[in-house]
């Protein structure tokens, strides 16, 4: 499970970056092979070779959405929602005017909260729509302001300039600075976490998600939603860019009744991130 993180206020400096011990691990790696290439006779091919496998699992952790080795990230809620039998259900991409006011009227109807993790642009495109999602009990989250397909490659510079306009973004319209960020498709680097620790944003990914960019079929994106669902679950879904299905419709407006009456049989209590992360 991913190391949760403590939720930051907007004023309280974060202290210095604790460099994971993943992080660590791979200093101590770099600086052993150097020395082995430098004082062994014919070390260098293995030291070389080191390295590159070196970078090859460091990468690998990146493409890894769920992955802790970069860094603290939150894949379940803490321990105490357990007992207070909340989910979280987190809806990427939005705002989008065709499906987002639908979403919340569905979750009105079944008094229940969601998280939007928005993608800044649009939501200086929808302002209105934004603040209503805030005024109806939900969470705006950071899901970057552009959400470019090539973040994982970005490096210091361009995370703080691309995360940082996003909280300014979405603090501006709805008043309320995120706590949370979920990369685009949940894919980073090693220079992310220093950024989102200096920006006070804990990095959030999933439990379990419905593919449900790519899959129509409703019945099959509930089904993956709904394996061994519990408390403590954060589950991934999606207003903005949604999978159509065979009649045209957003596949989300489909999934979501079914999963909202779930939790309800299951007495499962669906929360917002910064409520759910309450310890």
């Amino acid at each position: 499970m991913g190391k949760s993180v403590a939720m930051s206020s907007a004023t309280a400096a974060p202290e210095s970056w604790p460099w994971p011990p993943a992080m660590r691990a791979s200093a101590a790696w770099h600086v052993a092979a150097i020395g082995a290439g430098v004082l062994v006779p014919g070390a260098w091919p293995w030291a070389i070779g080191a390295i590159v496998l070196n970078h090859a699992l460091i990468t690998g952790a990146g493409l890894t959405p769920r992955s802790n080795l970069l860094g603290p990230n939150v894949t379940r809620l803490p321990e105490a929602a357990a007992a207070r039998r909340e989910v979280a259900i987190t809806i990427d991409d939005g705002p989008e005017p065709e499906v987002t006011p639908r979403v919340l009227d569905l979750l009105d109807a079944h008094g229940q909260r969601a998280t939007f993790f928005c993608i800044a642009e649009r939501v200086l495109a929808h302002p209105e729509l934004a603040r209503e999602i805030v005024a109806r009990g939900h969470s705006i989250q950071n899901h970057t302001a552009r959400h470019r397909h090539n973040f994982s490659f970005l490096g210091p510079r361009g995370f703080a300039s691309e995360i940082a306009r996003a909280q300014d973004i979405l603090t501006e319209v709805t008043g309320q600075r995120p706590t949370c960020f979920r990369a685009p498709a949940g894919l980073r680097n090693p220079f992310l976490e220093p950024v989102l620790h200096r920006l006070g944003l804990s990095l959030v990914s999933w439990t379990r998600r419905g593919f449900d960019t790519r899959e129509g079929d409703p019945a099959k994106v509930m089904a993956r939603l709904a394996r061994n669902l519990q408390a403590r679950d954060i589950l991934l879904l999606h207003d903005g860019n949604a999978a159509r299905t065979a009649e045209g419709k957003p596949v989300l407006l489909e999934v979501l009744p079914l999963l909202l009456e779930r939790l309800r049989a299951d007495g499962l209590r669906a929360v917002t991130l910064p409520e759910g992360m309450k310890s």
